[in-house]
């Protein structure tokens, strides 16, 4: 193995950065075009952060849409058998009644529960924090790109 061809990461690996010579050496087209490619790499790379945030929040804003729309169907539900309960009540005193409250409670339990469970779902959305959380460190590194 030459010295041109060392492996990362071992104590004969060149550092990152260019020499005094190399940077001397170099025109002012040549570093701002290679800033320019550095900073369109930094910012396709934001992109592509925010992207997959945005999906995985998406996602799980539809699961708790979801539930929140079964709760509702639920809530329909109990109207409805809540109707027939009263309805057996008024007209009769049929032991029919006592099955239809029994079907009303169970689809009130099931409203609740999806409820609950969609709304705490739906707290835990949140927006692309590490995409921010990035962006801003760039930005505080490009204010200071020494520290």
């Amino acid at each position: 193995m030459t010295t041109q061809e060392t492996r990362p990461g071992s104590p004969d690996t060149p550092p990152p950065y260019p020499d005094d010579a190399e940077v001397r050496s170099r025109s002012v087209g040549e570093i701002v075009g290679d800033i320019q490619k550095d900073l369109s790499t930094l910012v396709r790379q934001e992109i592509e952060l925010a992207k997959a945030e945005t999906k995985q929040e998406v996602a799980k804003a539809g699961k708790a849409a979801g539930m929140l729309g079964g709760a509702g169907f639920a809530g329909y539900m109990v109207a409805l058998f809540a109707s027939l309960t009263i309805a057996y009540v008024i007209g009769t005193f049929w032991p029919a009644w006592v099955g239809a409250l029994i079907v009303t409670v169970v689809w009130a339990v099931v409203g609740a529960v999806l409820y609950s469970r969609g709304r705490a779902q739906l707290k835990t959305v949140n927006g692309p924090r590490n995409t921010v959380d990035t962006i801003k460190e760039d930005a505080a590194w490009a204010r200071h790109p020494t520290s």
